[in-house]
């Protein structure tokens, strides 16, 4: 019986510590539609990701067709 009872007491001894271990960590939730920051959302890093092709090639390609075609409307003239 003396047994049964520090099972049950380190069972729920345990219990606690991952609950207090779970809601004491900082994670997003979504909640009703709105993704909320994390606790330590003041210190984390911002991350800034610019619109647009984050391909060089593609980027490369644009700039080389403007410059073909600006060199062909001065030969033009």
């Amino acid at each position: 019986m003396v047994i049964r009872q520090i099972k049950n007491w380190s069972s729920a001894g345990i219990l606690g510590l991952a609950l207090i271990g779970i809601t004491s960590t900082g994670c997003q939730s979504s909640i009703g539609g709105q993704t909320l920051p994390s606790a330590y959302y003041l210190r984390d890093d911002v991350q800034f990701y610019p619109a647009g092709p984050e391909e060089q090639l593609y980027n490369q390609r644009e700039v080389l067709e403007q410059y073909k075609l600006e060199k062909k409307m001065q030969e033009d003239q």
